[in-house]
């Protein structure tokens, strides 16, 4: 397995490396809210599965990633009993069809890499439960209509648009991130990254 881009491979990481814990931090925060069956999708390597399963809430954890070698990682690495991984794009219309629906998805750091995120977001609302929870981070950036200074990123939205896209969801509840905290927003602080809990 390569570090290529913004690729998180916890085994080959020194454990202090900031970007490293900033992750985990989020599959930490995430693991309150999850139950059932979970969904991540874009998962990467896997390694949050191992997080998301301290919860005994949880039943089962299907990892979803476009990347054939992440997956082979995955399987390698991070399986259990309870844990499923999928070669798969995000977009495809019919992974409800395929994977049936989840109490909880959580998708980290996933929307700003593509085009489509209207319809990347009317896929989770499909593969959700009536009941369920979506847990989405996305860094803060100047716009979708400004130019991303991140290689790796299509664009960065704003706050607004960030909650303009969750849009078909019925209640948002928007948390900061800023190195390892992630928090309900306070005034004047400075946060670079957005994690919306979302209610179906």
């Amino acid at each position: 397995m390569k570090l290529t881009g913004e690729r998180v491979v916890p085994k080959l990481m020194d454990p202090n490396n900031g970007l490293l814990k900033e992750h985990i931090a989020r599959y930490q925060f995430a693991r309150k809210f999850c139950r059932g069956r979970v969904l991540d999708i874009a998962c990467g390597v896997g390694y949050g599965s191992e997080i998301l399963l301290e919860n005994p809430s949880v039943t089962e954890i299907v990892g979803i990633d476009i990347s054939k070698e992440a997956i082979e990682y995955a399987k390698k690495h991070y399986s259990t009993s309870n844990t499923f991984y999928y070669v798969d794009d995000c977009l495809n219309l019919h992974l409800h069809e395929k994977y049936g629906t989840f109490d909880t998805i959580v998708s980290f750091e996933t929307i700003e890499h593509f085009r489509g995120d209207q319809r990347f977001i009317h896929n989770l609302y499909n593969l959700l439960k009536d009941d369920g929870t979506l847990i989405i981070s996305t860094p803060f950036g100047r716009g979708k209509d400004q130019p991303c200074s991140c290689p790796w990123h299509v664009y960065q939205y704003t706050e607004g648009e960030f909650r303009e896209v969750l849009s078909p969801f019925k209640k948002i509840t928007m948390y900061n991130q800023r190195n390892n905290l992630i928090e309900i927003p306070k005034e004047n602080k400075k946060y670079y990254l957005m994690v919306a809990v979302c209610q179906k």
